[in-house]
C-alpha cells in the first residue's frame, strides 16, 4: 500500500483535492482512521489536554510524543504520520534538528510539525537540509498562549492579517511542505492559501484552506462538554461510553454477565476428578477448617454486639 507523502500533499493542492487530517494518540484509533482512508494523522501535543487532563499543551514532553508516535506509526499503513514538537523542544535550531531527528528515528514519524512564524525559519531550514519533512503552524499557536493572552482568534485586523501572510511565505521559503492555520478569519486563511504554493490545513480557519484537521476526540464527541464552534461532531462517544458502562455495571451486579456463553468448561469426568482431589487435599482441608473457625468467631462477635455481650 502506497504511503501518503509530501509530494501527494502538493499534488492534492494542485488538483484542488481537499486534504484530511485528524489527531491520533494510540494504535487502535490510528488503525481505524487509517482504514477509513484519512490522509494524515497528527500525534498532537494536544494529548496533554485530551489524554493526560492538563490545562494546556505546555507540559507535554519529548518522551510522551515519541511513545505515542510509535503506537500510531505501527497502525498507519497508508496515512502520513506527523509528530508534533512539544514546547521548548525546538527553542534553538540545534535543539530542533536533534529532537526532530528523534521523532523520525525513534518515533518512526514521516514528518514533524512545529509552531511559530518567521522566528522559526532558521530552525526549519536546518531541519529540511537534514532531510526532515516539516509542517508549519501559524495563527493561534497554543504553545504561545501566555504571549497571546489565551486561546484567541488571530489576524483580526489588517496589520495582523498581513503579518500572517508574510509568515506563511517565509515558512514556505524555509522549506515546510504544508502549514496549519489555526483560529484565523476565513478571509485571511483564504488569502494565505492563494498566495502560497504549499497546502494549508485549517482548524477554525474556514473552507478556503486546502485541507482540514480536528482533534479526533472533539470530532467524535468524547466529552460531555459543548464542542468548540469550529468543531463538527460526527458521533457522541461520551454517551455511548457512559451508557455502555452503566449497563455493564448493572449486568455484573445482577449476575446477568457473564453467562455460560461467556464461560469455558472442562469435561464432566475431569471436573469430578478435580472435586474428589480437592476433597482429599490436606492444604485445602486445613484452610477450610481455619476459614470455618474464623467465620464462627466472627458470627459470635457479631451476635455479641447484637445482644450486648
Amino acid at each position: 500500500m502506497k504511503k501518503i507523502s509530501t509530494l501527494d500533499f502538493l499534488s492534492m493542492k494542485e488538483n484542488n483535492e481537499k486534504i484530511t487530517m485528524l489527531t491520533a494518540y494510540d494504535y487502535s484509533m490510528a488503525r481505524a482512521f487509517d482504514s477509513a482512508g484519512i490522509d494524515a494523522l497528527l500525534v498532537g501535543d494536544s494529548m496533554g489536554m485530551v489524554i493526560y487532563g492538563e490545562d494546556s499543551t505546555l507540559h507535554v514532553t519529548m518522551e510522551d510524543v515519541i511513545r505515542h508516535t510509535q503506537a500510531v506509526s505501527r497502525a498507519a499503513k497508508r496515512t502520513m504520520v506527523i509528530a508534533d514538537m512539544p514546547f521548548m523542544s525546538f527553542a534553538l535550531p540545534e535543539d530542533a534538528v536533534r529532537n526532530a531527528g528523534r521523532f523520525i528515528k525513534e518515533g518512526r514519524a514521516d514528518a514533524v510539525k512545529l509552531e511559530g512564524g518567521r522566528e522559526r525559519a532558521k530552525s526549519i531550514k536546518m531541519m529540511t537540509e537534514c532531510g526532515i519533512a516539516v509542517m508549519g503552524h501559524i495563527g493561534l499557536t497554543p504553545q504561545y498562549m501566555h504571549q497571546l493572552g489565551g486561546f484567541k482568534l488571530q489576524g483580526k485586523n489588517a496589520m495582523a492579517a498581513e503579518r500572517l501572510v508574510e509568515d506563511a511565505l517565509i515558512l514556505e521559503e524555509a522549506g515546510v511542505f504544508a502549514i496549519v492555520l489555526e483560529m484565523v478569519p476565513w478571509q485571511v486563511a483564504q488569502e494565505i492559501s492563494k498566495h502560497i504554493n504549499i497546502p494549508t490545513i485549517g482548524i477554525g480557519a474556514g473552507v478556503g484552506c486546502d485541507g482540514q484537521v480536528l482533534v479526533a476526540q472533539d470530532m467524535l464527541g468524547f466529552s460531555e462538554t459543548k464542542p468548540f464552534r469550529f468543531v463538527k461532531q460526527y458521533a457522541k462517544i461520551w454517551d455511548i461510553l457512559v451508557n455502555s458502562t452503566s449497563q455493564y455495571i448493572a449486568d455484573v451486579k445482577s449476575t446477568q454477565f457473564p453467562t455460560q456463553n461467556h464461560s469455558f468448561s472442562i469435561e464432566a469426568d475431569e471436573y469430578q476428578m478435580f472435586k474428589t482431589s480437592l476433597a482429599n487435599n490436606p492444604k485445602v482441608i486445613r484452610h477450610s477448617k481455619t476459614k470455618s473457625q474464623h467465620h464462627s468467631k466472627t458470627q459470635e462477635k457479631d451476635l455479641g454486639k447484637i445482644y450486648g455481650n
